[in-house]
């Protein structure tokens, strides 16, 4: 099996409008999605994962890394610490490492099956706002000048199409893809693996909420199952 383009796909709305990005570039039977199984508290993300691949015609991979929860600790891996965020500190679901090392393994997959480009759903709000030290386009640089020389191949990309876009941005792109609202529909961005609108309550809910009720309010003709929630959130 070969491809031109491998994305790391969690099955949430940035990784995948990069998803419908790379089919859009390089066509679905050239693509390949990767999902990663750490035993996260929101393992319906991999369902959702599966599903959307399907969606867009691309095959699809699925990881064991169930050993992050023996060397590292965090709210997101396992359902046993609550989700908590202090004023000045990046949140308790910070996993060390982990776009660093999913990034690695899938671009090691990627250049197996020839393909010269992984794409990765970080934006740097997330390293600004929810202090997730993985998710900046520095340190996506310094993994992929690592496989540049892993692999002897200057040309080697790590893509991060949205990493300087905010939110609202992003919704914006996902309607020029014309993406949007089937996404808003079937994408899991809740810690708590609550679907649509999630828990309101945990970081990435917040900041994907915050960036849907702007471009809500800026293009009212849009429609979804769960509008009237998010508008709600201006009281």
């Amino acid at each position: 099996m070969k491809k031109k383009a491998v994305v790391v796909h969690s099955g949430g709305m940035d990784s995948s409008l990069c998803l419908a990005l790379a089919v859009k570039e390089f066509g679905a039977q050239n693509v390949l999605s990767i999902s990663f199984d750490y035993d996260q508290r929101h393992s319906v993300e991999l369902k959702r994962a599966r599903e959307i691949s399907k969606h867009f015609g691309v095959d699809h991979a699925e990881l064991n890394l169930s050993c992050l929860s023996q060397i590292t600790e965090s709210a997101l891996i396992g359902k046993d610490k609550p989700i908590e965020h202090k004023k000045g500190e990046a949140p308790n679901t910070l996993v060390p490492g982990r776009n660093g090392l999913m990034a690695r393994l899938s671009g090691i997959h990627a250049n197996s099956l020839g393909a010269h480009f992984i794409y990765m759903g970080v934006m740097e709000l997330e390293a600004a706002n929810s202090g997730y030290r993985d998710c900046s386009r520095a340190y996506m640089d310094l993994i992929q000048s690592a496989l540049r020389m892993d692999f002897s191949d200057p040309t080697f990309e790590i893509r991060t199409p949205l990493v300087n876009m905010t939110k609202r941005d992003s919704m914006e792109l996902g309607f020029n893809l014309g993406v949007l609202e089937f996404l808003l529909e079937t994408t899991i961005t809740c810690y708590e693996g609550i679907p649509k609108e999630g828990c309101l309550k945990c970081p990435s809910c917040k900041l994907r909420n915050e960036g849907l009720l702007i471009y809500t309010l800026e293009h009212p003709e849009i429609e979804y199952s769960y509008k009237n929630k998010i508008l709600n959130l201006i009281a």
